[in-house]
């Protein structure tokens, strides 16, 4: 059988992560989600330091990337991941709760493939999770693949 990729989700909010998590199951998505709370953490997994050190050689299918988060910010995980040759295709899609035209403005400048803002209704953000996880992780080929 084909080696599913995995989903590399950056979030330090929980509730965030309980509400993505549930979608993610029951979008039945095989995918196998890898979770992580700050920016630091996240390049420490996509280039293996840290406790991240021995972890499976395997890029993640996609990057789901929250902005404001402690230790860096998402833009800046996200100048990191452009700037590196192993990553610099890597589908990365920000979702947040900021709603500011700079944020969005510098995701796409600094290369995202897809902002997106976290709905506050529950059956919307739902939704929009699954329709995450299926274009990112089923549908979309990257070079990478």
């Amino acid at each position: 059988m084909e080696n599913i990729s995995r989903i590399l989700y950056v979030e330090d909010n929980i509730n965030d992560v309980e509400l993505t998590l549930a979608a993610f199951k029951e979008s039945n998505l095989i995918n196998h989600v890898d979770l992580v709370h700050d920016g630091e953490e996240a390049l420490d997994y996509l280039f293996y330091r840290g406790k991240y050190t021995h972890r499976e050689k395997s890029d993640p299918a996609f990057v789901l990337l929250d902005i404001k988060m402690p230790k860096l910010d998402g833009i800046e995980v996200l100048k990191i991941i452009r700037s590196s040759e192993e990553y610099k295709n890597l589908p990365v899609v920000m979702l947040t709760s900021s709603k500011l035209e700079t944020d969005v403005y510098k995701s796409y400048e600094t290369g995202a493939n897809g902002f997106v803002v976290k709905p506050i209704d529950f059956n919307e953000f739902i939704t929009a999770i699954k329709g995450i996880g299926y274009f990112w992780a089923i549908l979309n080929t990257t070079p990478n693949k």
